[in-house]
C-alpha cells in the first residue's frame, strides 16, 4: 500500500510519512482512520507504539560506546544488557535504527551470535527514513569485519556488494559517504593487491573531495598515496603528497599528519643508505615526551634498520626485541612493515655467525609476509631467506 492510498482523504501524505518514522503521534481520529486501511483493530496500532522513551537510553548507550578503544573495560556487555531487553520494541525511528546498529557492534566485538541479524534491522530501519550515511557506516563495519580476519578479498567483495546495494536504493549520496565508500574501497584494493584500481579510486577520491569543497579524509589520502608511492619508488608522487600533507597538517594543526611526513622520509633516508641522518631525525622524535606508542614501533623500526645498515648487528636486534605487530593493524601494508623485522634479525643472526637461528627468523617472516601483496618489504624477506640457506649449504 502507497503512503497516499493509505492517507486517503483523512491524513496528509507528509502527517502519514512523520508519523510512521516516529516523529508525529496520530490523533484517535487519524489513528482509527489507518486501523480500518489496514484492516486491523485499533489496539493492534496501539500496541505498536513503543511506550519506551527511547532518546535518553540512547545518549546513554552513545555514551558508553564512544569510550575509546583503549580504555574500554565492561562497556560492551553492559551495552548489551541495556538494549536487549528493548528489542522487541525497537521497530521504528532513528533511536531504534542506532540502538539496534551498537548493539549489533557490541555483540560482534563480545563474540555473541546475532550480530548479523541486529546489523540487518538496523540496516533496514536506516533504509526506511533514507539516512544514507548511517546504512553506509553499517555497510563499512561488515567489510571491516572481514578486513580484520585478514580475508581481503572478501572484505573487498562485502563491500562493493554493500555499495552497489546502497547506490541502487539512495537517489543521493552526500559527498562525505561518497568519500568514506572511495577511500575504503581503495584500501582493499591495495589490500588484494590491485594497485590500479586501487590508485584510480583514491585520485578519484582526492579530486571529489575538493570538487565539493568538503576535504574529507584528504589527511587519509595523502598518507595512502605518499605510502604508496615510496613503497614502488615513485619520487615525484612522494613528494608531490607529503607535500600536501604537510601542508593540510600544518592548516589543521595535526600532529599525526606532520609526524607521518617525517616518518615518511626517514624511511626515504634509511632506503637510500643515508643512515646517520636517519638516525639523527629519528631520535628527536623519540625524545618528543607525547610520542604515542603507535608511531614510537615505527620509529624504532626505521631506526634498527638504519643500524643495521652501519652494521651494528648487536644493536639492532637489542631495539627489534622491543618492537611488536600492534593488534589493531591489519592493512597487509602496515604488517609487511613488521613483518619484516623477522628478516633483518635473520640477517643480524646470519653475521653474528648463529646461522640456524637465522634460518628459523628467515623461515617465520617467509610464512607471515608470503600471503601478502608484492613489496619491497615481501622482496627482502624472499632474499633473505634465500641468503641463509646459501650460507648453510657453503658452511
Amino acid at each position: 500500500m502507497t503512503l497516499e492510498g493509505l492517507a486517503g482523504n483523512v491524513i496528509t501524505k507528509g502527517m502519514l510519512s512523520l508519523i510512521e518514522n516516529n516523529k508525529a503521534r496520530p490523533s484517535i481520529e487519524s489513528l482509527t482512520h489507518i486501523a480500518e486501511q489496514l484492516e486491523v483493530d485499533v489496539t493492534v496500532l496501539l500496541g505498536a507504539i513503543p511506550p519506551y522513551h527511547f532518546g535518553e537510553v540512547l545518549e546513554e548507550v552513545e555514551t558508553l560506546f564512544n569510550v575509546e578503544f583503549d580504555q574500554k573495560t565492561n562497556e560492551y556487555k553492559k551495552i548489551i544488557s541495556i538494549i536487549e531487553p528493548l528489542l522487541d520494541k525497537l521497530n521504528q525511528g532513528y533511536e531504534s535504527a542506532r540502538l539496534l546498529e551498537i548493539m549489533s557492534r557490541c555483540l560482534y566485538h563480545e563474540g555473541k551470535d546475532g550480530w548479523r541479524e541486529t546489523s540487518d534491522k538496523a540496516a533496514q530501519l536506516y533504509d526506511q527514513m533514507n539516512l544514507c550515511p548511517r546504512r553506509a557506516e553499517i555497510a563499512l563495519f561488515r567489510s571491516m569485519v572481514r578486513f580484520t580476519e585478514h580475508n581481503y578479498s572478501n572484505s573487498l567483495e562485502i563491500l562493493l556488494h554493500e555499495r552497489a546495494e546502497i547506490e541502487s536504493k539512495y537517489a543521493y549520496i552526500d559527498p562525505m559517504t561518497h568519500v568514506d565508500l572511495d577511500f575504503h574501497e581503495a584500501i582493499l584494493h591495495f589490500a588484494v593487491g590491485d594497485f590500479k584500481s586501487a590508485t584510480k579510486i583514491m585520485e578519484s577520491a582526492m579530486d571529489y573531495s575538493k570538487e565539493h569543497r568538503i576535504f574529507y579524509r584528504i589527511d587519509d589520502l595523502y598518507r595512502v598515496a605518499a605510502g604508496h608511492a615510496l613503497m614502488f619508488n615513485n619520487d615525484e608522487k612522494r613528494v608531490f603528497y607529503l607535500k600536501k600533507l604537510k601542508q593540510y597538517g600544518e592548516f589543521a594543526d595535526d600532529k599525526n599528519s606532520l609526524i607521518f611526513c617525517d616518518l615518511l622520509n626517514i624511511e626515504y633516508l634509511v632506503m637510500n643508505h643515508k643512515y646517520e641522518d636517519a638516525i639523527k631525525e629519528i631520535d628527536s622524535h623519540l625524545k618528543d615526551s607525547n610520542l604515542t606508542e603507535f608511531y614510537e614501533q615505527f620509529f624504532f623500526l626505521e631506526k634498527a634498520k638504519a643500524l643495521f645498515g652501519l652494521k651494528q648487528y648487536e644493536n639492532v636486534l637489542h631495539l627489534l626485541d622491543k618492537i611488536s605487530v600492534p593488534f589493531y593493524l591489519h592493512h597487509p601494508f602496515d604488517l609487511s612493515i613488521f613483518y619484516v623485522a623477522d628478516s633483518y634479525k635473520a640477517r643480524c643472526y646470519m653475521e653474528l655467525g648463529n646461522l640456524d637461528k637465522a634460518l628459523v627468523l628467515a623461515e617465520l617472516a617467509v610464512k607471515n609476509i608470503d600471503p601478502l601483496p608484492d613489496t619491497h618489504y615481501k622482496d627482502f624477506s624472499f632474499e633473505t631467506y634465500e641468503l641463509v640457506k646459501k650460507k648453510l649449504r657453503d658452511k
